[in-house]
Parts: structure tokens; sequence; C-alpha cells
């Protein structure tokens, strides 16, 4: 079960690699629904190449197994910032927000060192049963 899950995270994250990249390509290359994009978030035409290479960057990190919790941490930094430039102007955030549980969610099931550090638990860990009398 342990090797399904791992493979199942690296399938989420590799999706959520290659959506990202997708998008830091289309700011790399520029374009006009690129510049309509960027006019419509308010933010200035000259952001659009190093936002693109933040964004490829944070990937990168991402997707390096000894750099992965830095490129999620960078990741949600990221996806941040788009939650709050699309909450400036009015706009739905639900899929900024399924992005950044995603990166993590990929991210924990790939990498049993993050097990240890947040371990979910099991209804066998925890001790349900009413408390005992002390009294005799």
């Amino acid at each position: 079960m342990q090797i399904k899950l791992m493979w199942v995270g690296r399938v989420i994250s590799g999706l959520i690699a290659l959506l990202l990249t997708m998008s830091a390509v289309m700011k790399l290359m520029g374009g006009a629904g690129v510049t309509e994009g960027m006019a419509h978030m308010g933010l200035p035409e000259s952001l659009r190449v190093p936002l693109g290479i933040l964004e490829f960057s944070c990937v990168a990190i991402y997707l390096l197994p000894a750099t992965a919790v830095t490129g999620a941490i960078l990741l949600t930094g990221y996806i941040g910032g788009a939650i709050v430039t699309h909450l400036r102007i009015g706009e739905p955030v639900f899929i900024q927000i399924a992005l950044g549980i995603l990166v993590w969610l990929g991210l924990y099931l790939r990498e049993q060192r993050l097990k240890g550090l947040i371990p979910l638990r099991t209804h066998d860990a925890v001790d349900v049963s009413p408390p005992r009398s002390t009294s005799g």
C-alpha cells in the first residue's frame, strides 16, 4: 500500500508541476492572452518575465527530492500571492486553494520524512474508551 500511495503522490506532484510549468512558460513567452491577463489582474507587463522565472524556479526546487519540502514552501507562498491577487479584484480562489492543497498532498504521499513530522491519526492510535474509575 505504501508504494501505491507514493506513486499516487508522484502523479499528483507531476501533474501540478506540469500545470505550473506550463503557466511559467506562457509567462516567459508572452503573447496577447498573457498581456491581457496581467492587465486584468492589475499587474504591470514588466512583472511577466520575473514571475515566470520565479514560478519555474519554485517548480524545479519542488521536483528535486532533496529540496522538495523547500519547493513546497516556496510554491505555497507563490500560490498565496495568486490568491491575494485574485481576491483583490473580486475573483474566486477555489482553484488556487486546490493547487496549494495538491502541492502538499502530493509531497506528503511521496515523501516519507513528512509522515514523521506530520503524522495522521488513525482510529487505532486514539484511545476513545471512557476513562476508568480508580475508586474501588
